[in-house]
């Protein structure tokens, strides 16, 4: 009897989470409801592992032409185009270029420069990060 219970109670508890699941959408569609939409999915390695990790989220503008220093990151690093055209030189790889609504992730231990090649266009872009606690946010190469 008991073992009955608990398995009733368990596929009533998948079934509400499962009806919960199908109406998500439903109520998505709702007047005034924001549904998110994925910009950017990919799966990464390199991401840290302590019990804490520090959370970033910051903003670069580079003028035509600039570029960021010769580095590297710790960890994977997303950056997110406000505006412009960012394009991401990284050793041994294919330059990447990411234009205004796009996101990529840039991968650890790359060696990589990041650059704004417009000679008219200014460009703005949104970086998060998450890394363990006190960790530089790039280590620069020489």
């Amino acid at each position: 009897m008991e073992k009955t219970l608990k398995t009733t109670t368990c596929l009533t508890v998948v079934a509400v989470a499962l009806g919960s699941a199908v109406c998500l959408p439903c109520a998505a569609q709702e007047s005034g409801t924001v549904k998110p939409q994925i910009l950017l999915q990919q799966m990464v390695e390199g991401m840290p592992k302590g019990e804490k990790q520090e959370l970033r989220v910051l903003t670069a503008s580079f003028k035509p032409g600039d570029k960021t220093v010769f580095h590297t990151h710790r960890f994977p690093v997303t950056v997110y185009v406000l505006e412009g055209t960012f394009t991401l030189e990284m050793e041994d790889m294919a330059p990447v270029t990411v234009t205004q609504g796009q996101a990529m992730v840039e991968p650890p231990h790359v060696k990589m420069t990041g650059y704004n090649r417009s000679t008219s266009e200014s460009l703005r872009v949104v970086v998060f990060y998450a890394s363990d606690l006190d960790t530089p946010f790039l280590d620069p190469l020489h």
